[in-house]
């Protein structure tokens, strides 16, 4: 399973050979300055360093202007959220300093006076966002399938019998939540047909439906389902601009009108809005466009790749069931790790996780896998593990 250690470990620069630097790393995506553009099998899409964002900026000022917002309000940020709105079929929708935010708000009002909001037990809600549910909005989270992805329409309705006729002074039911794809499950996403089960469901008792959608490109690359089929079936949406969108923050939280009307003095109540947020707004609409079309190519290479790469005796690479961009690899204790990744650097500009003792690690795909042919990467890699054989 996937824990936040293992995301700082896989996404950051610690993941990689200690003589990289962050500049390093971000030269491997569209736009950086070095002539061979790397691929980096960590993280799920573009990390620059302070220079390399404002150089990227520049870039985007150069193809159009960027013109401001004012409280989020106008310029990039208006046009980020229209076009979110409109991906998502949703009426209305709004930048947000954060995906916590936009989840805990969303949860809030959709909940109303309702106090009980299921949610996955390994889900971001209920595992990563300080009880804020509990503490600062009065909700009670009720988790659901421990250590798994995702909980089925039958396990939804044995918890809310259980909750219900279980309790002397009842409370309402408010919501309930779904992160999909679930980050501490290794990226897995949720089957639609459970989707639609729990959708449908939910609509026929009333109960209103928030999609913790953080990652949810992702889970539409992997599973064949549009991102406005997913959003189709919940209330509420949120998307996050950093994962894979070249953010340094912010998220996106579409839904109907007369819910997002709310969230602008909801979000000042708490702290969370921001004079200017235009340059994330820039970055995002920048990644924003052809994504899809990206991930959808990276998916296809990957899993060509991935065949090839377990014909070698030295590695093999296994897909997790309704997974997204991760993967569990088993490297051979013949091979030196720390030579491996080292030299899969130096002379080959491929980014690789350091595997743990016993040889096991993760590989993280995105768009960078687009910069290399599979041919490209079975030579390098070929040529690595001679050259780190112990």
């Amino acid at each position: 399973m996937f824990t936040r250690r293992d995301f700082l470990r896989f996404s950051t620069v610690s993941a990689a050979p200690s003589f990289v630097t962050l500049d390093d790393i971000s030269k491997q995506w569209p736009g950086g300055d070095s002539e061979q553009k790397p691929v980096r099998f960590m993280g799920d899409g573009p990390i620059y360093s302070p220079d390399q964002y404002i150089a990227k900026l520049g870039q985007i000022k150069q193809a159009a202007p960027i013109e401001s917002d004012f409280y989020g309000k106008g310029g990039c940020v208006d046009e980020l959220t229209k076009q979110f709105a409109a991906i998502t079929g949703k009426e209305a929708a709004i930048y947000l300093a954060s995906g916590t935010l936009a989840n805990q708000l969303a949860i809030s009002v959709l909940s109303g006076e309702n106090t009980k909001v299921f949610v996955q037990q390994t889900s971001h809600v209920y595992r990563d966002e300080a009880d804020a549910a509990q503490s600062v909005f009065g909700k009670r989270l009720i988790p659901l399938a421990p250590d798994k992805a995702y909980f089925t329409l039958n396990e939804l309705q044995q918890s809310i019998e259980d909750h219900t006729k279980g309790e002397v002074f009842q409370s309402g039911i408010g919501a309930v939540s779904i992160e999909n794809p679930v980050r501490r499950c290794d990226g897995q996403y949720v089957p639609i047909d459970d989707i639609k089960q729990i959708a449908a469901f939910c609509r026929q008792q009333g109960y209103k439906l928030h999609l913790d959608g953080a990652r949810l490109y992702l889970a539409s690359a992997y599973s064949g389902t549009s991102v406005a089929e997913y959003a189709s079936y919940f209330d509420t949406v949120y998307i996050s601009l950093y994962k894979y969108l070249g953010a340094a923050g912010g998220a996106v939280l579409c839904g109907p009108k007369s819910i997002i009307d709310r969230m602008e003095h909801l979000a000042k109540v708490h702290g969370g809005v921001v004079f200017m947020s235009w340059a994330n707004a820039a970055m995002a609409l920048h990644h924003l466009a052809g994504l899809e079309d990206r991930l959808k190519r990276s998916v296809l290479q990957a899993r060509q790749l991935f065949d090839r790469l377990n014909e070698l005796p030295e590695l093999k690479i296994k897909r997790i069931a309704n997974g997204t961009n991760i993967s569990t690899a088993q490297l051979n204790q013949s091979v030196n790790a720390q030579k491996l990744t080292d030299n899969l650097w130096q002379q080959h500009k491929i980014a690789w996780p350091m595997a743990k003792a016993d040889g096991s690690f993760k590989l993280m795909v995105n768009d960078s896998l687009l910069n290399q042919t599979n041919d490209q990467l079975v030579a390098a890699l070929k040529s690595a593990i001679q050259t780190a054989k112990a």
